[in-house]
């Protein structure tokens, strides 16, 4: 394995965990209210594009990157769109 690869794949590894940390916070506090929105939907069609760039090169520290990245970006749209709607229902008294 080359130095080219290396730093690719190092930067893949970065690139894939970058958002476990904020994923963790959300899954252990159950907050979203300081995360765009926008954000989180822009990020995660920046991260599919890049996915389907590195599939239609095959280039694997692009994929690898990316599909975990992807998978990341998700959990926290979905979450911060849960309690969007959560906090849009009237409540009962």
């Amino acid at each position: 394995m080359d130095y080219i690869n290396i730093i690719g794949l190092t930067a893949a590894a970065m690139g894939g965990i970058a958002l476990f940390p904020q994923v963790l916070k959300v899954l252990r506090t159950k907050s979203t209210k300081d995360i765009s929105r926008e954000m989180i939907v822009i990020l995660a069609c920046s991260i599919f594009l890049w996915l389907v760039y590195g599939l239609l090169i095959s280039d694997l520290p692009i994929i690898i990157a990316n599909f975990f990245g992807l998978i990341q970006a998700l959990i926290i749209l979905f979450f911060k769109i849960k309690n969007q709607i959560k906090r849009m229902k009237p409540c009962k008294e």
